[in-house]
Protein backbone atom coordinates (compact mmCIF):
# COMPACT_ATOMS: atom_id res chain seq x y z
CA UNK A 1 0.00 0.00 0.00
CA UNK A 2 1.06 3.58 -0.11
CA UNK A 3 2.41 4.11 3.60
CA UNK A 4 3.31 1.54 6.41
CA UNK A 5 4.72 1.95 9.69
CA UNK A 6 7.42 0.03 10.17
CA UNK A 7 33.98 3.87 11.54
CA UNK A 8 36.26 3.87 12.16
CA UNK A 9 37.70 7.50 13.41
CA UNK A 10 40.71 10.05 12.67
CA UNK A 11 41.54 13.04 15.18
CA UNK A 12 44.04 14.90 13.22
CA UNK A 13 44.09 18.73 13.89
CA UNK A 14 47.60 19.18 12.34
CA UNK A 15 48.91 18.94 8.49
CA UNK A 16 49.96 15.54 7.79
CA UNK A 17 53.24 15.38 6.48
CA UNK A 18 53.66 12.40 3.66
CA UNK A 19 54.15 13.52 0.54
CA UNK A 20 51.35 13.64 -2.14
CA UNK A 21 48.72 13.40 1.46
CA UNK A 22 48.79 16.77 2.52
CA UNK A 23 45.69 18.53 3.24
CA UNK A 24 46.20 22.20 3.40
CA UNK A 25 44.14 24.91 4.99
CA UNK A 26 45.58 28.08 3.54
CA UNK A 27 44.33 31.49 4.78
CA UNK A 28 45.31 34.77 6.74
CA UNK A 29 44.28 34.97 10.80
CA UNK A 30 41.03 33.16 10.11
CA UNK A 31 37.78 34.12 12.09
CA UNK A 32 38.04 35.29 15.26
CA UNK A 33 34.56 36.51 16.82
CA UNK A 34 33.11 32.82 15.89
CA UNK A 35 30.19 31.92 18.11
CA UNK A 36 29.46 27.93 18.25
CA UNK A 37 26.13 27.03 16.09
CA UNK A 38 23.83 25.15 18.71
CA UNK A 39 21.04 22.75 18.09
CA UNK A 40 18.55 25.70 18.79
CA UNK A 41 20.09 27.66 16.24
CA UNK A 42 19.36 25.59 13.44
CA UNK A 43 15.95 25.13 14.55
CA UNK A 44 15.35 28.84 14.63
CA UNK A 45 18.57 30.33 12.63
CA UNK A 46 19.11 34.09 13.27
CA UNK A 47 17.18 35.88 9.88
CA UNK A 48 20.49 37.00 8.08
CA UNK A 49 22.23 33.19 8.15
CA UNK A 50 21.74 30.45 5.82
CA UNK A 51 22.61 27.61 8.51
CA UNK A 52 21.55 24.55 6.08
CA UNK A 53 20.81 23.95 1.78
CA UNK A 54 17.90 25.18 2.16
CA UNK A 55 18.22 27.57 5.01
CA UNK A 56 15.80 26.24 7.90
CA UNK A 57 15.29 22.27 8.69
CA UNK A 58 11.63 21.91 6.70
CA UNK A 59 13.39 22.51 3.57
CA UNK A 60 11.23 25.92 2.95
CA UNK A 61 13.69 28.34 1.30
CA UNK A 62 12.32 31.31 2.40
CA UNK A 63 14.24 34.14 3.91
CA UNK A 64 12.50 36.62 6.62
CA UNK A 65 15.02 39.19 5.06
CA UNK A 66 12.75 41.85 3.43
CA UNK A 67 16.02 45.43 2.59
CA UNK A 68 15.54 44.03 -0.75
CA UNK A 69 11.53 43.98 -1.71
CA UNK A 70 9.14 44.41 -4.43
CA UNK A 71 9.84 48.41 -4.26
CA UNK A 72 13.42 48.17 -4.34
CA UNK A 73 15.05 45.23 -6.36
CA UNK A 74 14.79 47.26 -9.37
CA UNK A 75 17.72 48.49 -7.74
CA UNK A 76 19.49 45.74 -7.07
CA UNK A 77 23.69 46.02 -8.58
CA UNK A 78 26.55 43.67 -8.36
CA UNK A 79 28.66 43.90 -5.05
CA UNK A 80 30.99 41.13 -5.59
CA UNK A 81 32.03 38.17 -8.07
CA UNK A 82 34.80 35.71 -7.71
CA UNK A 83 35.79 33.05 -9.96
CA UNK A 84 36.04 29.49 -8.88
CA UNK A 85 38.34 26.49 -9.94
CA UNK A 86 37.39 24.76 -13.32
CA UNK A 87 34.57 21.72 -13.10
CA UNK A 88 31.55 21.17 -12.56
CA UNK A 89 29.04 22.47 -9.89
CA UNK A 90 26.12 20.77 -8.21
CA UNK A 91 26.09 23.35 -4.30
CA UNK A 92 24.36 24.92 -2.54
CA UNK A 93 26.51 27.41 -0.38
CA UNK A 94 26.14 28.50 3.75
CA UNK A 95 26.45 31.39 5.17
CA UNK A 96 26.86 32.25 8.73
CA UNK A 97 27.63 35.49 10.68
CA UNK A 98 28.73 37.24 7.70
CA UNK A 99 30.70 34.30 6.41
CA UNK A 100 30.16 32.28 3.00
CA UNK A 101 31.21 28.54 3.08
CA UNK A 102 31.25 26.54 -0.21
CA UNK A 103 32.21 23.47 -2.18
CA UNK A 104 34.31 24.56 -5.05
CA UNK A 105 35.01 22.39 -8.04
CA UNK A 106 37.07 19.70 -7.35
CA UNK A 107 35.89 19.34 -3.43
CA UNK A 108 37.57 21.58 -1.56
CA UNK A 109 36.09 24.38 0.77
CA UNK A 110 36.42 28.31 1.04
CA UNK A 111 35.55 30.32 3.27
CA UNK A 112 34.94 34.18 2.09
CA UNK A 113 34.23 37.18 3.28
CA UNK A 114 29.97 37.49 2.67
CA UNK A 115 30.64 41.73 2.23
CA UNK A 116 33.67 41.10 -0.10
CA UNK A 117 34.36 37.86 -1.74
CA UNK A 118 37.99 37.59 0.22
CA UNK A 119 39.39 34.38 1.00
CA UNK A 120 39.24 33.47 4.73
CA UNK A 121 40.70 30.20 4.21
CA UNK A 122 40.53 26.94 1.83
CA UNK A 123 40.44 23.22 2.54
CA UNK A 124 42.07 21.51 -0.53
CA UNK A 125 41.93 18.04 0.48
CA UNK A 126 44.35 15.30 -1.56
CA UNK A 127 42.69 13.28 -4.38
CA UNK A 128 43.70 12.51 -7.65
CA UNK A 129 42.22 13.98 -10.75
CA UNK A 130 39.48 11.76 -11.16
CA UNK A 131 38.06 11.82 -8.09
CA UNK A 132 38.09 16.16 -8.20
CA UNK A 133 36.07 15.45 -11.16
CA UNK A 134 33.65 13.26 -9.64
CA UNK A 135 32.93 16.15 -6.72
CA UNK A 136 28.77 16.18 -7.11
CA UNK A 137 28.29 17.16 -3.06
CA UNK A 138 25.16 18.89 -2.82
CA UNK A 139 26.16 21.22 0.37
CA UNK A 140 27.62 21.54 3.40
CA UNK A 141 26.57 21.41 6.89
CA UNK A 142 27.69 23.31 9.84
CA UNK A 143 27.40 22.82 13.81
CA UNK A 144 28.91 24.07 16.91
CA UNK A 145 32.66 25.04 15.18
CA UNK A 146 32.88 22.31 12.49
CA UNK A 147 31.82 22.49 8.56
CA UNK A 148 30.93 19.43 7.60
CA UNK A 149 31.71 17.90 4.28
CA UNK A 150 31.06 14.69 2.23
CA UNK A 151 34.29 14.71 0.12
CA UNK A 152 34.27 12.96 -3.04
CA UNK A 153 36.73 10.12 -1.85
CA UNK A 154 33.74 8.90 0.19
CA UNK A 155 35.17 10.42 3.59
CA UNK A 156 33.32 12.53 5.97
CA UNK A 157 35.20 15.24 7.45
CA UNK A 158 34.97 17.70 9.54
CA UNK A 159 36.68 21.48 9.69
CA UNK A 160 37.20 23.82 11.89
CA UNK A 161 34.74 26.53 10.78
CA UNK A 162 37.03 29.15 11.71
CA UNK A 163 40.51 28.27 9.65
CA UNK A 164 39.77 25.30 8.18
CA UNK A 165 41.51 23.06 9.66
CA UNK A 166 40.54 19.45 9.42
CA UNK A 167 39.32 18.56 12.77
CA UNK A 168 38.04 14.55 12.34
CA UNK A 169 37.54 12.31 8.71
CA UNK A 170 35.41 9.31 8.89
CA UNK A 171 35.71 6.91 5.74
CA UNK A 172 32.10 5.88 4.57
CA UNK A 173 32.51 2.27 2.85
CA UNK A 174 30.37 1.85 0.02
CA UNK A 175 28.70 4.19 -2.11
CA UNK A 176 29.79 7.53 -3.41
CA UNK A 177 28.88 10.92 -2.50
CA UNK A 178 26.79 12.94 -4.67
CA UNK A 179 24.68 13.86 -1.85
CA UNK A 180 24.87 16.36 1.04
CA UNK A 181 24.06 16.39 5.08
CA UNK A 182 22.46 17.88 7.53
CA UNK A 183 22.58 17.40 11.11
CA UNK A 184 19.69 16.63 13.30
CA UNK A 185 20.37 16.35 17.07
CA UNK A 186 23.91 16.10 16.85
CA UNK A 187 23.71 13.35 14.58
CA UNK A 188 25.32 13.85 10.33
CA UNK A 189 22.64 12.54 8.23
CA UNK A 190 23.83 12.25 4.70
CA UNK A 191 22.81 10.05 1.59
CA UNK A 192 24.95 9.02 -1.44
CA UNK A 193 25.21 7.44 -4.45
CA UNK A 194 25.40 3.53 -4.86
CA UNK A 195 27.93 1.62 -6.27
CA UNK A 196 26.74 -2.02 -7.66
CA UNK A 197 25.79 -3.76 -4.71
CA UNK A 198 22.71 -3.44 -1.93
CA UNK A 199 25.02 -2.82 0.85
CA UNK A 200 26.55 0.52 -0.92
CA UNK A 201 23.08 1.88 -1.20
CA UNK A 202 22.58 3.38 2.59
CA UNK A 203 21.65 6.47 4.12
CA UNK A 204 23.60 6.83 7.35
CA UNK A 205 23.90 8.58 10.85
CA UNK A 206 27.53 9.91 12.59
CA UNK A 207 28.22 11.70 15.62
CA UNK A 208 28.59 14.88 14.29
CA UNK A 209 31.01 15.96 17.29
CA UNK A 210 33.88 12.69 16.35
CA UNK A 211 32.55 10.96 12.90
CA UNK A 212 31.76 8.08 14.51
CA UNK A 213 29.25 5.72 12.56
CA UNK A 214 26.16 5.07 14.78
CA UNK A 215 23.90 3.43 11.85
CA UNK A 216 22.62 2.70 8.13
CA UNK A 217 19.46 2.57 6.95
CA UNK A 218 19.86 0.22 3.84
CA UNK A 219 17.42 1.29 0.82
CA UNK A 220 17.02 -2.01 -0.14
CA UNK A 221 15.65 -4.89 2.89
CA UNK A 222 18.05 -7.73 2.73
CA UNK A 223 16.41 -10.94 2.10
CA UNK A 224 14.26 -11.93 4.81
CA UNK A 225 13.59 -8.45 6.56
CA UNK A 226 10.14 -6.13 5.70
CA UNK A 227 9.59 -5.07 2.32
CA UNK A 228 12.38 -7.81 0.70
CA UNK A 229 8.98 -9.52 -0.45
CA UNK A 230 8.32 -6.29 -2.48
CA UNK A 231 11.31 -7.35 -5.22
CA UNK A 232 9.12 -10.67 -6.21
CA UNK A 233 10.83 -12.58 -8.34
CA UNK A 234 14.52 -11.00 -8.45
CA UNK A 235 17.36 -13.65 -9.14
CA UNK A 236 19.86 -11.57 -7.53
CA UNK A 237 18.59 -9.48 -4.82
CA UNK A 238 21.84 -8.53 -3.19
CA UNK A 239 22.38 -6.86 -6.58
CA UNK A 240 19.40 -4.38 -6.89
CA UNK A 241 19.74 -1.17 -5.38
CA UNK A 242 18.08 2.79 -4.78
CA UNK A 243 20.27 5.18 -3.85
CA UNK A 244 19.67 8.89 -2.54
CA UNK A 245 22.15 10.73 -4.83
CA UNK A 246 20.43 13.92 -4.72
CA UNK A 247 19.66 16.81 -2.67
CA UNK A 248 19.17 16.15 1.66
CA UNK A 249 16.38 15.37 3.63
CA UNK A 250 13.96 17.37 6.00
CA UNK A 251 13.89 17.35 9.79
CA UNK A 252 10.72 17.24 11.85
CA UNK A 253 11.98 18.58 15.37
CA UNK A 254 8.57 17.91 16.90
CA UNK A 255 8.35 14.77 15.76
CA UNK A 256 12.01 13.96 15.46
CA UNK A 257 11.88 12.60 12.10
CA UNK A 258 14.22 12.54 9.40
CA UNK A 259 12.35 12.68 6.15
CA UNK A 260 14.84 11.81 2.64
CA UNK A 261 13.65 10.95 -0.59
CA UNK A 262 15.07 7.75 -2.20
CA UNK A 263 15.22 7.64 -5.78
CA UNK A 264 14.76 4.99 -8.35
CA UNK A 265 15.42 1.23 -8.36
CA UNK A 266 18.38 -0.01 -10.41
CA UNK A 267 19.03 -1.69 -12.56
CA UNK A 268 17.09 0.82 -14.50
CA UNK A 269 14.33 -1.66 -15.84
CA UNK A 270 11.74 -4.01 -14.19
CA UNK A 271 13.16 -7.05 -16.67
CA UNK A 272 16.55 -6.50 -15.64
CA UNK A 273 15.88 -6.41 -11.97
CA UNK A 274 13.40 -9.36 -12.25
CA UNK A 275 14.94 -12.09 -13.98
CA UNK A 276 13.85 -11.02 -17.55
CA UNK A 277 10.21 -10.85 -16.12
CA UNK A 278 8.35 -7.28 -16.52
CA UNK A 279 5.51 -8.38 -14.28
CA UNK A 280 7.96 -10.04 -11.60
CA UNK A 281 7.34 -7.22 -8.64
CA UNK A 282 3.79 -6.01 -8.46
CA UNK A 283 2.37 -2.89 -10.24
CA UNK A 284 1.19 -1.15 -7.55
CA UNK A 285 3.02 -0.26 -4.71
CA UNK A 286 4.77 -1.99 -2.38
CA UNK A 287 7.20 -2.65 -5.39
CA UNK A 288 10.68 -2.74 -5.23
CA UNK A 289 10.97 -0.52 -1.90
CA UNK A 290 12.33 1.65 -0.98
CA UNK A 291 13.31 2.84 -4.40
CA UNK A 292 11.03 6.09 -5.28
CA UNK A 293 9.65 6.43 -1.49
CA UNK A 294 9.79 8.93 1.19
CA UNK A 295 11.32 7.63 4.18
CA UNK A 296 10.23 8.81 7.95
CA UNK A 297 13.82 8.05 10.19
CA UNK A 298 14.98 8.60 14.02
CA UNK A 299 17.68 10.24 13.58
CA UNK A 300 19.85 8.80 16.28
CA UNK A 301 18.80 5.29 15.43
CA UNK A 302 17.96 5.07 12.08
CA UNK A 303 15.10 3.49 12.59
CA UNK A 304 12.39 3.89 10.09
CA UNK A 305 8.95 4.61 11.55
CA UNK A 306 6.97 5.14 7.47
CA UNK A 307 7.38 5.10 4.44
CA UNK A 308 5.20 6.41 1.76
CA UNK A 309 5.85 5.30 -2.14
CA UNK A 310 5.38 7.42 -4.78
CA UNK A 311 5.99 5.20 -7.69
CA UNK A 312 6.02 1.57 -7.92
CA UNK A 313 8.28 -0.66 -9.86
CA UNK A 314 9.82 2.40 -12.10
CA UNK A 315 10.96 0.98 -16.05
CA UNK A 316 12.26 4.46 -16.95
CA UNK A 317 14.91 5.94 -14.81
CA UNK A 318 12.63 8.16 -12.96
CA UNK A 319 13.26 9.55 -9.79
CA UNK A 320 11.73 10.29 -6.70
CA UNK A 321 14.53 11.36 -4.91
CA UNK A 322 15.53 15.36 -3.85
CA UNK A 323 14.22 17.51 -1.07
CA UNK A 324 10.87 17.30 0.96
CA UNK A 325 9.16 19.96 2.30
CA UNK A 326 7.60 20.58 5.44
CA UNK A 327 4.55 22.85 6.02
CA UNK A 328 1.60 23.32 7.76
CA UNK A 329 -2.04 24.28 5.77
CA UNK A 330 -5.15 23.46 5.12
CA UNK A 331 -6.74 20.36 2.92
CA UNK A 332 -8.92 22.10 0.44
CA UNK A 333 -7.77 20.70 -3.02
CA UNK A 334 -10.14 21.62 -5.61
CA UNK A 335 -11.04 18.52 -7.72
CA UNK A 336 -10.82 20.94 -11.00
CA UNK A 337 -6.93 21.39 -10.36
CA UNK A 338 -6.11 18.31 -8.30
CA UNK A 339 -6.92 14.82 -9.92
CA UNK A 340 -6.25 12.46 -6.90
CA UNK A 341 -7.96 13.89 -3.47
CA UNK A 342 -8.31 11.99 0.08
CA UNK A 343 -11.76 13.31 0.96
CA UNK A 344 -11.67 12.07 4.87
CA UNK A 345 -8.98 15.31 5.27
CA UNK A 346 -11.04 18.01 3.52
CA UNK A 347 -10.82 21.17 5.80
CA UNK A 348 -8.31 20.11 7.99
CA UNK A 349 -5.23 22.17 9.37
CA UNK A 350 -2.22 18.95 8.99
CA UNK A 351 1.53 19.19 8.96
CA UNK A 352 2.53 18.06 5.59
CA UNK A 353 5.37 16.65 3.60
CA UNK A 354 5.35 17.77 0.13
CA UNK A 355 7.25 16.58 -2.75
CA UNK A 356 7.58 16.96 -6.64
CA UNK A 357 9.58 13.83 -8.37
CA UNK A 358 11.85 14.61 -11.79
CA UNK A 359 9.41 12.41 -13.36
CA UNK A 360 6.42 14.90 -12.34
CA UNK A 361 3.43 14.96 -9.79
CA UNK A 362 2.84 16.66 -7.06
CA UNK A 363 2.44 14.71 -3.79
CA UNK A 364 1.17 15.90 -0.13
CA UNK A 365 1.09 13.58 2.36
CA UNK A 366 0.97 13.79 6.27
CA UNK A 367 3.92 13.76 8.07
CA UNK A 368 2.89 11.78 11.26
CA UNK A 369 2.27 8.67 9.57
CA UNK A 370 2.75 9.31 5.76
CA UNK A 371 -1.20 9.22 5.20
CA UNK A 372 -2.11 9.95 1.72
CA UNK A 373 -3.96 13.42 1.59
CA UNK A 374 -3.70 14.36 -2.23
CA UNK A 375 -1.62 14.51 -5.46
CA UNK A 376 -1.90 15.69 -8.86
CA UNK A 377 0.38 15.38 -12.34
CA UNK A 378 2.44 17.73 -12.42
CA UNK A 379 3.79 19.90 -14.27
CA UNK A 380 0.26 18.39 -16.81
CA UNK A 381 -2.13 16.17 -16.26
CA UNK A 382 -1.62 13.74 -20.17
CA UNK A 383 -1.96 10.44 -21.04
CA UNK A 384 1.55 9.58 -20.77
CA UNK A 385 1.66 10.46 -17.37
CA UNK A 386 3.63 7.35 -15.47
CA UNK A 387 1.09 6.86 -12.44
CA UNK A 388 -2.14 5.60 -13.75
CA UNK A 389 -3.90 5.70 -10.51
CA UNK A 390 -4.01 6.29 -6.74
CA UNK A 391 -5.87 4.97 -4.57
CA UNK A 392 -7.41 8.35 -2.40
CA UNK A 393 -8.51 6.38 0.64
CA UNK A 394 -5.23 4.07 1.14
CA UNK A 395 -2.67 6.22 -0.92
CA UNK A 396 -1.64 3.17 -2.72
CA UNK A 397 0.01 4.47 -6.47
CA UNK A 398 -0.45 2.27 -9.14
CA UNK A 399 2.30 2.34 -12.02
CA UNK A 400 1.01 3.36 -15.47
CA UNK A 401 1.30 -0.30 -17.26
CA UNK A 402 0.23 1.06 -20.81
CA UNK A 403 4.16 2.36 -20.40
CA UNK A 404 6.04 -0.51 -19.88
CA UNK A 405 8.30 -2.30 -21.94
CA UNK A 406 7.38 -5.90 -22.36
CA UNK A 407 8.44 -7.00 -25.91
CA UNK A 408 11.18 -5.90 -28.27
CA UNK A 409 9.99 -3.00 -30.58
CA UNK A 410 8.25 -1.49 -28.23
CA UNK A 411 8.26 2.62 -28.62
CA UNK A 412 6.74 4.45 -25.47
CA UNK A 413 6.88 8.17 -24.64
CA UNK A 414 6.71 8.29 -20.94
CA UNK A 415 6.30 12.03 -19.20
CA UNK A 416 7.89 13.08 -17.63
CA UNK A 417 11.25 13.05 -17.51
CA UNK A 418 14.07 15.73 -15.41
CA UNK A 419 10.83 17.70 -15.27
CA UNK A 420 13.03 19.40 -12.29
CA UNK A 421 15.92 17.97 -10.68
CA UNK A 422 18.31 19.03 -7.87
CA UNK A 423 18.08 22.43 -7.87
CA UNK A 424 15.42 22.60 -4.74
CA UNK A 425 11.79 24.26 -4.57
CA UNK A 426 11.02 27.54 -2.22
CA UNK A 427 7.88 27.62 -0.07
CA UNK A 428 6.56 31.14 1.01
CA UNK A 429 4.46 31.48 4.36
CA UNK A 430 3.06 34.68 2.49
CA UNK A 431 1.37 32.99 -0.28
CA UNK A 432 0.88 28.95 1.30
CA UNK A 433 2.53 28.30 -2.24
CA UNK A 434 5.33 25.90 -3.43
CA UNK A 435 7.25 27.78 -6.09
CA UNK A 436 8.80 25.24 -8.21
CA UNK A 437 10.82 25.25 -11.70
CA UNK A 438 9.64 22.61 -14.40
CA UNK A 439 10.09 21.60 -17.92
CA UNK A 440 8.09 19.97 -20.34
CA UNK A 441 10.06 16.87 -21.30
CA UNK A 442 9.39 13.44 -21.62
CA UNK A 443 11.22 10.06 -22.44
CA UNK A 444 11.11 8.81 -25.68
CA UNK A 445 12.13 4.88 -26.06
CA UNK A 446 12.29 2.04 -27.59
CA UNK A 447 13.12 -1.34 -26.70
CA UNK A 448 15.83 -3.32 -28.09
CA UNK A 449 14.26 -6.61 -25.92
CA UNK A 450 12.27 -7.13 -23.32
CA UNK A 451 14.84 -5.62 -20.99
CA UNK A 452 17.12 -3.42 -23.09
CA UNK A 453 16.34 -0.06 -24.91
CA UNK A 454 17.82 0.65 -28.27
CA UNK A 455 17.03 4.66 -28.09
CA UNK A 456 16.39 6.93 -25.09
CA UNK A 457 15.97 10.34 -25.67
CA UNK A 458 14.11 13.41 -24.45
CA UNK A 459 10.88 14.17 -26.29
CA UNK A 460 7.81 16.35 -27.12
CA UNK A 461 4.64 15.14 -26.09
CA UNK A 462 1.73 15.38 -28.14
CA UNK A 463 -0.30 18.97 -27.69
CA UNK A 464 3.19 20.38 -26.20
CA UNK A 465 3.46 24.50 -26.51
CA UNK A 466 6.66 24.84 -28.51
CA UNK A 467 6.90 28.70 -26.52
CA UNK A 468 5.77 27.53 -23.58
CA UNK A 469 8.36 24.49 -22.98
CA UNK A 470 9.55 25.59 -19.37
CA UNK A 471 8.52 27.71 -16.50
CA UNK A 472 7.59 28.04 -12.73
CA UNK A 473 4.90 27.23 -10.95
CA UNK A 474 3.49 28.29 -8.57
CA UNK A 475 1.25 26.05 -6.40
CA UNK A 476 -1.26 26.69 -3.56
CA UNK A 477 -0.48 24.00 -0.91
CA UNK A 478 -4.38 24.67 0.12
CA UNK A 479 -6.13 23.81 -3.04
CA UNK A 480 -3.82 23.13 -5.58
CA UNK A 481 -3.90 26.12 -7.81
CA UNK A 482 -0.92 25.74 -9.93
CA UNK A 483 -0.47 29.78 -11.94
CA UNK A 484 2.30 29.75 -14.30
CA UNK A 485 5.07 32.27 -14.43
CA UNK A 486 7.96 33.39 -16.58
CA UNK A 487 6.91 30.44 -19.31
CA UNK A 488 9.49 29.87 -22.45
CA UNK A 489 12.38 27.87 -24.06
CA UNK A 490 14.57 28.01 -21.53
CA UNK A 491 15.24 25.41 -18.83
CA UNK A 492 15.95 26.08 -15.46
CA UNK A 493 19.29 25.51 -13.64
CA UNK A 494 18.87 27.41 -10.19
CA UNK A 495 17.20 27.00 -6.93
CA UNK A 496 14.26 28.82 -6.16
CA UNK A 497 14.60 31.28 -3.24
CA UNK A 498 11.10 33.44 -1.61
CA UNK A 499 11.95 36.26 0.64
CA UNK A 500 9.73 38.49 3.51
CA UNK A 501 10.78 40.80 0.37
CA UNK A 502 7.32 39.76 -1.55
CA UNK A 503 9.85 38.40 -4.24
CA UNK A 504 11.00 34.92 -5.74
CA UNK A 505 14.23 34.50 -7.15
CA UNK A 506 15.41 32.44 -10.22
CA UNK A 507 17.85 31.54 -12.53
CA UNK A 508 18.56 29.70 -15.92
CA UNK A 509 20.79 27.81 -18.04
CA UNK A 510 20.36 30.98 -20.47
CA UNK A 511 22.38 32.76 -17.52
CA UNK A 512 19.60 34.95 -16.64
CA UNK A 513 18.68 35.44 -12.75
CA UNK A 514 15.47 37.48 -12.26
CA UNK A 515 13.29 38.45 -9.33
CA UNK A 516 9.60 37.99 -9.64
CA UNK A 517 6.62 38.99 -7.89
CA UNK A 518 5.33 36.34 -5.85
CA UNK A 519 1.75 36.84 -6.58
CA UNK A 520 1.46 38.14 -9.90
CA UNK A 521 4.50 36.35 -11.31
CA UNK A 522 5.85 39.69 -12.97
CA UNK A 523 9.42 40.07 -13.59
CA UNK A 524 10.69 42.65 -11.30
CA UNK A 525 14.49 42.69 -11.94
CA UNK A 526 16.99 40.78 -14.33
CA UNK A 527 20.71 40.61 -15.04
CA UNK A 528 22.85 38.04 -17.03
CA UNK A 529 25.63 36.63 -15.77
CA UNK A 530 28.46 35.18 -17.41
CA UNK A 531 27.16 31.81 -17.93
CA UNK A 532 24.37 29.05 -16.61
CA UNK A 533 22.60 29.84 -12.77
CA UNK A 534 23.50 26.57 -11.26
CA UNK A 535 22.04 25.53 -8.59
CA UNK A 536 22.96 27.58 -5.22
CA UNK A 537 20.71 30.82 -4.63
CA UNK A 538 20.67 32.22 -1.10
CA UNK A 539 20.37 35.43 0.65
CA UNK A 540 22.12 36.45 3.70
CA UNK A 541 23.40 39.50 6.26
CA UNK A 542 26.57 40.92 6.15
CA UNK A 543 27.24 44.39 8.70
CA UNK A 544 23.82 44.32 8.80
CA UNK A 545 23.50 44.60 4.91
CA UNK A 546 21.22 41.64 2.50
CA UNK A 547 22.99 40.12 -0.07
CA UNK A 548 21.71 37.63 -2.52
CA UNK A 549 24.42 35.06 -4.08
CA UNK A 550 24.09 32.83 -6.73
CA UNK A 551 26.63 30.27 -8.13
CA UNK A 552 26.80 29.84 -12.38
CA UNK A 553 28.59 27.36 -13.57
CA UNK A 554 28.53 23.53 -16.02
CA UNK A 555 25.70 20.93 -14.19
CA UNK A 556 23.04 18.87 -14.99
CA UNK A 557 20.74 21.50 -16.53
CA UNK A 558 22.88 22.01 -19.63
CA UNK A 559 21.15 18.45 -21.17
CA UNK A 560 17.77 20.20 -21.16
CA UNK A 561 19.06 22.61 -23.86
CA UNK A 562 19.03 19.69 -26.54
CA UNK A 563 15.34 19.95 -26.44
CA UNK A 564 14.76 23.76 -26.15
CA UNK A 565 17.35 25.02 -28.34
CA UNK A 566 18.80 27.26 -25.73
CA UNK A 567 22.42 28.63 -26.59
CA UNK A 568 24.53 27.08 -23.25
CA UNK A 569 27.44 28.71 -22.33
CA UNK A 570 30.18 26.26 -21.05
CA UNK A 571 33.26 26.34 -18.72
CA UNK A 572 32.03 29.68 -16.25
CA UNK A 573 32.16 28.82 -12.86
CA UNK A 574 31.72 31.62 -10.37
CA UNK A 575 30.12 33.30 -7.30
CA UNK A 576 28.53 36.38 -8.07
CA UNK A 577 26.34 38.14 -5.21
CA UNK A 578 24.30 41.43 -5.49
CA UNK A 579 23.05 44.07 -2.59
CA UNK A 580 21.31 47.20 -2.69
CA UNK A 581 23.34 50.63 -3.24
CA UNK A 582 24.76 52.29 0.07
Amino acid sequence: MGRHHVAKKYLITALLCLPGLIALAQAGSGITDFKPVTDEMLRNPPPGDWLMFSRTYDAQRYSPLDQIDKSNVGRLSMAWGRGLPAGRIESIPLAYNGVVYMIVPGGSVQALDGATGDLIWKYDRPMDDVLKSSSRSKNLAIYQDLIIHTSPDNFLIALDARTGALRWETKVEGGQHSSGPIVAKGVVVSGRACNNSRDSCFTAGHDALTGKELWKFYHVPALGQPGSESWGNSPDHEKNMASTWGLPGSYDPERNLVLWGIANPMPNTRAVRHGGDYAGTAFASPADLYSNSTVALVPETGELKWYYQHLPGDDWDEDYTNERTLVRTRINPDPKQVKWINESARGQERDVSVMIGEGGGIFVIDRNDGEFLWATPFPFDVPEFLISNIDTKTGQTFINKDLLFKTAGEHHLICFFNTRSYWPTAYSPRTNSIYSSYIDNCLDMTSKNGDQRERRVSGLRPGHDPEKLTGLAKINLETGEIQRFNEGADPSSGAVLATAGGLIFHGDVNRRLRAFDEESGAVLWETILGGPVAVSTITYTAHGKQYLAVFTGDNVGGGLTRLTGTDYVTGHPAVYTFALPD
